[in-house]
């Protein structure tokens, strides 16, 4: 929907955008952005899932079970439409991402004394996780991959865990976000929702002794 609306969040912070133009989001699976035209992909706001839109003429509130808020007040609506996209036959990842994963359960190690690899690309009704794993304790551990650890990639591995968390034989399920690069939000958001982050060094992995030090 492309909409004339403020929005307002009230949760853990209060945030609010003022009367503009804007698209309007809503996804099969429950979730719902607001989006401006100069912020590339990232939403103004949203509001993840599992949550619930009710809407009363033209007033929309998205809740969360957790009692957070997402108020749309619609002044005017310019363009509304449905669209069914089908299945999404899933990311393909590029070479060095790719490679991080399979370099990462050869080394499971890496995240930490006594990590066990149970599999890559573990599936799920919404996605594989890139690698599902067991701690020294034999917890389940779910593993986002990323080169970039941006916000995005956190959202992902927090609807993973969602949904691993309901499964009674892998509950409770923990998650680790890695990447060469974490950007600060995103590990802000990570460790907020109680996700531990993790910065890969693609040549050590490798096996391959850094040269920053070297002289020749």
């Amino acid at each position: 929907m492309i909409a004339r609306c403020q929005v307002d969040y009230a949760g853990r912070l209060t945030a609010h955008l003022p009367m503009a133009t804007r698209l309007l989001l809503i996804k099969s699976d429950g979730s719902v952005s607001v989006h401006s035209d100069d912020r590339a992909y990232k939403p103004l706001n949203w509001m993840s899932p599992p949550c619930w839109l009710i809407e009363d003429g033209k007033i929309w509130t998205v809740q969360n079970k957790a009692g957070e808020k997402l108020v749309i007040s619609i002044d005017e609506i310019h363009d509304d439409i449905s669209h069914e996209l089908g299945a999404e036959p899933g990311l393909v990842k590029d070479g060095v991402e790719a490679h991080l994963q399979e370099l990462l359960a050869e080394h499971i190690s890496t995240l930490g004394d006594g990590y066990s690899l149970v599999r890559r690309e573990f599936p799920t009704a919404i996605g594989p996780v890139d690698i599902m794993a067991r701690d020294q304790g034999g917890a389940s551990v779910a593993v986002e991959i990323k080169r970039r650890g941006e916000i995005d990639g956190v959202e992902q591995l927090t609807r993973y865990l969602e949904l691993l968390n309901r499964d009674p034989l892998l509950a409770p399920v923990r998650g680790v976000f890695a990447a060469q690069q974490i950007k600060p939000q995103a590990r802000t958001l990570a460790e907020d929702r109680g996700i531990r982050c993790l910065t890969l060094d693609y040549d050590a992995l490798r096996g391959i002794e850094s040269d920053e030090f070297r002289l020749f």
